[in-house]
């Protein structure tokens, strides 16, 4: 059960931390991962709000969380690398859909962010099938939940 609470908390904060230094930091050293380019289909690859600060925020917090949780810095890299993988993966697959980077999409927005890192780290965690589970349950839920409070907060654009 810890292995679990301990996944969580780290792909939370890996998923959290780009939106804080986006807080802290407003537009600064927000270079968009797909540099604005476009792909085949006339659409951005990500879209702007997918930028390297985000990415390296999330590579840094969720290191040092998972030193101070007890786990190593790698597991922390491991799950923090896996999360941005998800977002991307997300975030392209919202784009050949025609979804605006702002918009919604249930599901698309929250499972890949938390699945892929949860699939790379869970054996080595001793997390079971039923746990990663969970996991992803538990985080789906408190994404919606967490991203209502910190729209309230002025911290995020818009609540999902």
């Amino acid at each position: 059960m810890i292995a679990v609470s301990q996944l969580l908390l780290l792909v939370l904060i890996a998923n959290g931390a780009p939106i804080i230094a986006r807080q802290l930091f407003g537009r600064r050293w927000a270079r968009a991962v797909d540099g604005g380019r476009l792909f085949a289909d006339g659409r951005p690859w990500l879209g702007p709000s997918k930028t390297i600060r985000g990415i390296l925020a999330a590579l840094l917090c969720t290191t040092v969380a998972a030193v101070l949780v007890g786990l190593s810095a790698f597991i922390g890299l491991q799950v923090a690398a896996g999360a941005m993988l998800g977002d991307l993966l997300s975030s392209f697959t919202k784009r050949r859909l025609g979804i605006a980077s702002s918009d919604m999409a249930l599901g698309l927005d929250q499972i890949p962010e938390v699945l892929v890192p949860a699939l790379l780290v869970g054996a080595q965690l001793g997390v079971t099938p039923a746990g990663m589970a969970g996991v992803v349950a538990a985080f789906v839920v408190l994404e919606l939940v967490l991203s209502r409070i910190l729209f309230a907060l002025n911290i995020r654009r818009r609540p999902f």
